[in-house]
This record gives structure tokens, C-alpha cells and sequence, in this order.
């Protein structure tokens, strides 16, 4: 489905939302009989009264019971959520973006305390290894969960923090329930890129005797992905000098590349990856509450996720390589034809190539502990006190990070990436032959990050009359986040490969483009000796470093709740302070550093809602927020990574601990219609002016002049090896504006069996820039303004349900318009994803009152993810698909 058939299909629906129904609503009294509408729908209308009462702008989803939430992942479904887009990794949803802003500039609180998790992807285009601020919703089955609030809009009482919003998580507590309450629900899982059916179970039971309840949960999973597809690792300007370039290419084409003004891909590369997952998640709750003046709540959590990844890759990427210059006596390769389009080398053939298979088999889990105790006590009728400590922490590590590097020397190599739909190379050899392949490298790492947060909250609310309360508070919070990694690498390509066994070597055993000979780590480590064991290796020039943020806040604010001039409104106006005192330690080219830095500030905040009718509301809201930099751009500490090109050798990143936080005034109004539980039609706008948002600084330089040791580099790399080097920095600031509108409508005003029907969706148009520093230090200096990064312009999403009380079925579509990622780099102006459209299914058959049969679609279309670099030329980097995913199975209730 096209975005325009989105657009058309919510235009359509809230045109029939705003039409005066006549008959019964969704839940109306016919007689003595009351008509209470159940399942997806049900959750629909709990989710906006959720929203009608509130003061604020926000978003719920709701589930009524666990093991049915309306999608697998927490991240699939907050997709449908007014102004929230996903990103995806290994065929799921993985973090949020919110209204335009990063994954970086949303909080996320799990029972009421702030939260983070640490995982990875297997690919390093997206990011790698998530050493963030940014939550990661694949951590957790999204069954374990019964109500996910996304507030938009920013009051005093809240903890500050997340300039885009706030998403608040929520587990089941047996107070939820009535009384004895048990659930047990049993799935298949399968995707069309992989042939196994992997195991997806969930349970819960729950009961209460007198003020005593209790509740556990567990859910478990495994899943088989397969993503592939092509990757380019970068685009760089090169230099072919005469000697290199063959006769069939043109004498205008020769003059270019001899004067190094075209931009060429690096290592043009078919790429594999293929995850085996592991999720495994255990929910406790406990609650105590002899009367309704005062109650206790312990909340537990524990959640791992486990990760078997093997990574293949065919690279141009040998000794003599497709990623770079080719001017010097030593290069073999010859440029046989090309085609040329701007200044980009769109096309190409070379004689002379060397290629490199790669395997990469890594292991990594996160464990994830969670502790929060919930009191409220009433100290008088007009009174009241809460409080609230909690504990969570998050510990990542990669202990297995092995990976062989097979080289097939002086072959013929084309690439073609003129349609960035159908990349494509040619090799002429079989891929497949072992006699090729010889040992060119052996690379091993081990990683370990750990995220701690301390919480202690103490809030009071004082009722001055029927209509005005005044609650005031104080907070603590400790924030700490540590890493390392070790990495060791050993060339055995010098001064000839190593001839190994074809014992050692073999095909990629998933779906791939093209198959090749790799190596097999498990056996050709031990063959080499290679000591898989790095903990006698100093830890990797800028991964050791610790981050620790203290802060004390304290608030006050004022509520009213009264009718003015007949009409209901709700609000409240307060001002929140928070001091934060920052300590970032570290290994900065191998010596301890540490950096303090101290802030504070007051933040300002006002919400109304004003009920103009029986069925619209009003809101307006303003207040002042902020979000703390990245953690990585606090780093004390850089990174260095290397590759083979011999005219830009790699890229140096390095943080920057005095970088300001990110500061926000905020303003948006919206006005919401409700038509009983049938209908709901809301429009809204958001402004965010903000400053001292960081922007990076990018430049080219020499390895040696930035001081980092020799010891990193490859073999043919030198002090005076090209680098492309940036650090973050705060900018002149940015601003974000944008639009959202939704709506949500029951058919029932359609004959049978028409009136099942129902539709929801949302579309948001938001945009807002920001400026880049490009060559800084340089006379060449520049600053290029581009969109927001992570910011899609468009994003929508449609779901058109059918529900009876034996069986329903949905359709979604959402879709997310282009976005960058990044400034680029090597030259090229910013780097991005293009447009998405995902399209999923689901759908149940009610066998008897407890026994439930359920089916769901993922990703129905197989939507490819393309990602390019320069926001003008749109450099392929990578297309890859991951498959559509089925879940089958069973849900029983006692």
C-alpha cells in the first residue's frame, strides 16, 4: 500500500468519524442489556479514554490481558502511535524515533523509573554495538507488558529529560484483575529467508487473598533471521593514474580519474547476516493494599537476550582492493570500462583484484535486572504522600567475536550500481572453488558495557480544595555507564597468503546472493594457534571509558481540575529544578583521563485541557526540557577504525565531555474528537526550538597528526595514511515543526456484516534542520544545514480491523519517508535510509470462551532497507531484505 492510499484511506475515515451516527454505539444500553465490545477493539477504546482524561499530550496502547498485545515486538507497535517511526535490525523493530527526534531524545521508564539497555546489531552501517542513550525495544517480548504511554508533552512532576518525549512501560500487578487470573499461549514462529520453526511461549498467574496479591510472568523465544543482500562499506574520492586504466575507457573518463575529482565505492560486497535470538523475560509483582489510604508495590524484572550471529561477506576487499587509489607501482589493478554519472563511478570493471570472504561468528547477551517499590500513603483526606526507589541495570558482552579472512588473488571484478533496486557484481571465477581461497587474516574481540541506575523519588499532594491541589517533590538519580573492548588481529597475508586445508573452508549455509568459500573459525583458529583469549591486550584506544551523571531535582506544581464559563478544563503549571554533576573517566591513547562538568537550570511547564463539548477537548501545552548528549559523544576517550583503502585509510571518532545538554522550549496545541467509543478524530501541531544541539566536526587528516598510536593501522598504512576524523560539538542550535492527525472509526453504522469493519491510523509531517561542520580547521571549512538526523519528514500508518465475537482480522501499513543517519563522511554530504513501507498482519479464531487460535504476518511485502550516503549523488550503501515472518499458534485463559 502507497502512502497516497494511506493518506486517502484516513482522509476517507475522518470524514465518516465526523458524520452524526444514529443507533447504538460501540457501548451503548439496549434495554437491560449492556453491549461490551472486546479484543482489539476493546484495547483501541480503553488506549483513547486513557488519552481524553489526561491534561497532556499522549498515546497509549493497551492490552487486555497478557500474551495480547497487538503486535510481537513493543517497537512494531508503537509504530501505530501518532508521530512515533521504528527503526529495524534482523527483521524486527529495535528503537523509536518521536516526532522527528532520535532514538537519543526519548526517555523510557519501565514502572515508573528511567531505564536503558545495551544491545547490538550485526551490522556495523547501523550502528553495531548500542553504547546509547537510546532504549532497545527488542530487549523485551512484548507480552510481558500491558500498557505502553507515550507522553508527548512535558509537565513539572515528570523527571526531565527527552526533549521528544517520554514512554512509560508498564507491567501486569495482580490488583489489575479481579481475582484469580491465569494465561498460557504457545507459537511457532518461521521467516521466509530461513527454514526452522522456533518456539514463542508465554504464561502468567495471578491471584489475590484480602490486601495480598500476587503475580509472576515469564516469556520465552527463539527466532531464526536471515538479512542479505549487497553493501558498499563507503564512497571516497580516488585517483587512477594512466598506467591503471585500460583501453576501453574513454580518453574524458581518464582525465577524471587521473585527477581524483570521482567518487568510488568501497569493497562493492554481497553480505549475509544471519541471527539465531534468544529472549527470555520474568515479570514479578506483588502488591499490598489493606485499604485504599494506603498500599505498597514491588515490582520485578529480569530480561536476557542472547544473540548467535554469523556474518558472511564476498568484499573486494583484498591486498589489491576496490576501495581506494590505484597510482602506484605496487597495484595490480587495471580498470577494464566504467560508466560515469556526475562525478560518481557509478559502474566499473578491473582486472587484477584480490577478494576477501569474511566470517564473523559472535555471541552476545544482555541481562537486564529490574527492582522498583511503589508507596503511597494518605496522610489526611487532603494530604497525600508517595514515594518510590528502585534499581535497574543492564549488562552487555560480546565474549566470542571471531572472524577469518580468506583472500582469491588477480580476478576480474565489475560492479554495477546504477539502479540502487538491483546492485549487482561479476566475478570471473566460480565463488565456490576451495583451490581459490587461501588465509588472508584472523580478528578477534570481546566486549562488555554495563548501564546502572539508581532511582529515589518522594512527592506530595496537598488538596487546597475540590478543584486546586498543589504537588510538590524531590528526586535522586545516579546514572552510570562503563565499557571496554579488546581487539587483536594477525596478518597472514604477508608476504603471501597462508595456504590452509579445504577441511577448514566452506559455503555460506543461508540464503545469500551469491555463495562463497569462507573459513570455518572453530577450526582454523586452532590451526594458526591464534590465542582466542585477549585479556592480556590493553583494552582498545577509545572504548575504556565511564560515564556517571548525579542529579537532584525538585519540583513544584499547581492542578486544577474546576469549569469555567460552563465548560471543563483541566491543567497544571509548574517549575522543575535539577542540578547534574558529571564525571566522564577514561584511556585517551592509553592514559587515565578525567573530566567533571557541572550544570543546572529551572524548567518551566503548563498544560490545559478544555472539554469545549461533550465531545471535543482541547490541549495546549509549553514548557522548557532538556536531553543530555550521547554517551559516546561524552566519551573522554576516541576510536579508530581501519580499512584497505589506500586514500582514506579509516575514520577517527573521538567525544567531547563538556558538550552542553540540549535545551528545549516546546509549544503545541491540539483539538480531539470523540464520538462515544465508535469514533475518534484528532488534529494537533508542536513547535521545539532548541538549543546547543550537537553537531559533529569533520574533517580529513593525517593518522599522525592526531596522536593516536601506529600500533592500529594495517600493514600498508602510515602516519601520513589520510583519516576522516570528527568529534561532536555544540551547534548554534535547531528547531522542529510539525503536524499530526489521527483518527479512529467503527463501521457500525454499515448493514451486516459490514458493521465488523473498523479503521485507524495517523499521519505526522514534521521538519526541522540543523548545521554540519565539514573539512573544520581547514581553509576549506563549510557548514551544510540538513534535515534533523533520524527526522523523516512523512510518516503514517493505517490499520483496517474486522472483529466479531468468534473471529478478527487486521491489516497495517506504516510507513516512514527518508531520513539521515548521519553527516557522511570521505566527502560525502550526510548519509540516510530511504523510504519505507512495512506491511502486517494478524488474526484470531475464538475455539471456546478461554481458547483462542491466532495467526500473524510481519513484514508482508519483504520491504527492502536501502541505505545511501550524499543527501545529492544518493550513493548506494546497502539494500538488503530479511525475509517475511509468520507466527502460528494458541492462547488459553483459566
Amino acid at each position: 500500500m502507497s502512502l497516497g492510499k494511506t493518506v486517502w484511506m484516513m482522509t476517507t475515515a475522518m470524514t465518516v468519524a465526523l458524520v452524526p451516527l444514529a443507533g447504538a454505539s460501540a457501548e451503548d444500553s439496549v434495554g437491560n442489556e449492556t453491549i461490551t465490545v472486546t479484543g482489539y477493539r476493546a484495547s483501541l477504546e480503553k488506549a483513547f479514554e486513557l488519552k481524553r482524561n489526561a491534561v497532556g499530550s499522549q498515546d497509549s496502547i493497551v492490552a487486555e490481558d497478557i500474551a495480547a498485545f497487538p503486535d510481537l515486538n513493543l517497537a512494531e507497535s508503537m509504530q501505530r502511535i501518532p508521530g512515533v517511526a521504528i527503526t529495524r535490525d534482523a527483521g524486527e523493530g529495535r528503537q523509536i524515533v518521536l516526532r522527528g527526534l532520535g532514538p537519543d531524545f526519548t526517555r523510557t521508564q519501565l514502572n515508573g523509573m528511567e531505564v536503558l539497555t545495551n544491545t547490538a546489531s550485526g551490522m556495523d552501517n547501523r550502528g553495531n554495538i548500542s553504547r546509547t542513550r537510546a532504549f532497545d525495544f527488542s530487549m523485551f517480548a512484548s507480552e510481558l507488558f500491558n500498557r505502553v504511554t507515550v507522553q508527548k508533552s512535558w509537565a513539572a512532576d515528570q523527571d526531565e529529560g527527552g526533549i521528544a518525549g517520554t514512554v512509560e512501560l508498564a507491567t501486569a500487578k495482580p490488583f489489575d484483575y479481579d481475582g484469580f487470573k491465569a494465561v498460557v499461549s504457545a507459537k511457532g514462529m518461521t521467516n521466509t529467508n530461513e527454514v526452522s520453526v522456533t518456539p514463542r511461549i508465554v504464561g502468567m498467574i495471578s491471584d489475590r487473598s484480602g490486601p495480598f496479591g500476587a503475580l509472576i510472568s515469564a516469556a520465552y523465544s527463539t527466532n531464526d533471521s536471515n538479512e542479505y543482500g549487497y553493501r558498499n562499506w563507503g564512497w571516497g574520492q580516488i585517483k587512477v593514474d594512466s598506467a591503471h586504466i585500460g583501453p576501453g575507457v574513454s580518453a574524458a573518463d581518464s582525465a577524471q580519474l587521473q585527477n581524483g575529482s570521482l567518487f568510488s565505492p568501497q569493497a562493492v560486497t554481497y553480505s549475509t547476516w544471519y541471527t539465531h535470538r534468544e529472549r527470555l523475560g520474568l515479570t514479578g509483582a506483588f502488591q499490598y493494599q489493606p485499604s485504599d489510604q494506603f498500599g505498597i508495590d514491588l515490582d520485578l524484572l529480569y530480561g536476557r537476550l542472547t544473540n548467535h550471529r554469523d556474518d558472511y561477506a564476498l568484499a573486494a576487499a583484498g591486498t589489491n582492493a576496490i576501495s581506494g587509489n590505484v597510482n602506484t607501482p605496487a597495484n595490480t589493478q587495471v580498470l577494464i570500462s566504467d560508466t560515469i554519472q556526475g562525478n560518481t563511478l557509478v559502474a566499473a570493471k578491473y582486472s587484477g583484484v584480490d577478494l576477501r570472504s569474511e566470517r564473523n561468528a559472535m555471541n552476545d547477551t544482555t541481562n537486564f535486572y529490574e527492582a522498583t517499590l511503589n508507596g503511597h500513603y494518605d496522610i489526611s483526606n487532603a494530604f497525600k504522600a508517595k514515594a518510590m526507589v528502585g534499581y535497574s541495570r543492564s549488562e552487555y558482552a560480546l565474549p566470542v567475536f571471531d572472524k577469518v579472512f580468506m583472500e582469491a588473488k588477480n580476478h576480474t571484478v565489475g560492479y554495477d550500481n546504477r539502479d540502487e533496486d538491483n546492485p549487482s557484481n561479476s566475478y570471473d571465477f566460480d565463488t565456490t572453488d576451495p583451490s581459490q581461497w587461501s588465509l588472508m587474516r584472523l580478528d578477534a574481540q570481546e566486549t562488555g558495557i554495563v548501564s546502572d541506575y539508581d532511582n529515589a523519588k518522594l512527592d506530595f499532594d496537598w488538596a487546597v480544595d475540590s478543584a486546586s491541589h498543589i504537588t510538590f517533590g524531590a528526586s535522586y538519580k545516579k546514572f552510570l555507564n562503563r565499557g571496554w573492548n579488546r581487539n587483536n588481529k594477525i596478518f597472514y597475508n604477508v608476504p603471501t597468503d597462508t595456504a590452509i586445508p579445504d577441511s577448514d573452508k566452506g559455503t555460506v549455509p543461508h540464503d545469500t546472493t551469491l555463495n562463497y568459500i569462507v573459513g570455518n573459525p572453530d577450526t582454523v583458529f586452532p590451526l594458526m594457534g591464534f590465542n582466542r583469549d585477549l585479556s592480556y591486550l590493553p583494552t582498545t584506544g577509545g572504548t575504556d571509558y565511564a560515564v556517571v551523571e548525579k542529579t537532584l531535582a525538585g519540583y513544584v506544581q499547581y492542578d486544577l481540575n474546576t469549569v469555567v464559563l460552563g465548560l471543563p478544563l483541566r491543567a497544571n503549571a509548574g517549575v522543575r529544578y535539577f542540578s547534574t554533576d558529571l564525571l566522564s573517566a577514561g584511556l585517551a591513547n592509553g592514559t587515565p583521563v578525567a573530566i567533571t562538568h557541572h550544570y543546572n537550570s529551572f524548567l518551566p511547564a503548563a498544560n490545559i485541557a478544555l472539554d469545549v463539548s461533550d465531545d471535543v477537548v482541547a490541549r495546549f501545552s509549553i514548557n522548557r526540557n532538556l536531553s543530555r548528549p550521547a554517551l559516546t559523544d561524552l566519551a573522554v576517550a576516541g576510536s579508530v577504525s581501519t580499512t584497505s583503502s589506500n586514500s582514506i585509510g579509516g575514520s577517527i571518532s573521538a567525544g567531547n565531555p563538556n558538550l552542553k545538554p540540549f535545551m528545549a522550549d516546546s509549544i503545541e496545541a491540539s483539538l480531539d474528537y470523540y464520538q462515544g467509543n465508535s469514533g475518534y478524530a484528532s488534529i494537533g501541531a508542536f513547535y521545539k526550538n532548541m538549543e546547543d544541539m550537537s553537531t559533529s566536526e569533520n574533517s580529513v587528516v593525517t593518522y599522525g597528526s592526531t596522536g593516536y598510536p601506529l600500533s592500529l593501522l594495517q600493514p600498508t598504512q602510515s602516519a601520513n595514511t589520510l583519516f576522516n576524523y570528527s568529534r561532536p560539538v555544540n551547534g548554534r542550535g535547531a528547531h522542529i515543526a510539525g503536524i499530526e492527525a489521527a483518527v479512529k472509526k467503527d463501521f457500525d453504522f454499515l448493514p451486516a456484516p459490514f458493521d465488523k469493519f473498523g479503521v485507524t491510523g495517523n499521519v505526522t509531517y514534521a521538519d526541522g534542520n540543523n548545521g554540519v561542520i565539514y573539512n573544520y580547521g581547514t581553509a576549506s571549512q563549510f557548514t551544510q544545514r540538513l534535515p534533523l538526523f533520524n527526522l523523516s519528514k512523512f510518516s503514517a500508518n493505517v490499520t483496517l480491523y474486522y472483529e466479531t465475537d468468534s473471529w478478527g482480522a487486521r491489516i497495517s501499513e506504516a510507513h516512514r519517508s527518508r531520513y539521515l543517519t548521519d553527516g557522511g563522511s570521505g566527502g560525502n554530504i550526510g548519509s540516510g535510509i530511504e523510504p519505507t513501507d512495512n506491511v502486517d498482519f494478524a488474526a484470531h479464531y475464538n475455539l471456546s470462551d478461554n481458547l483462542k487460535l491466532v495467526v500473524e504476518g510481519i513484514n508482508l511485502t519483504n520491504q527492502p532497507i536501502i541505505q545511501y550516503t550524499d543527501v545529492s549523488a544518493k550513493r548506494l550503501l546497502v539494500n538488503t531484505t530479511s525475509g517475511q515472518t509468520f507466527t502460528f499458534g494458541v492462547t488459553y485463559e483459566f
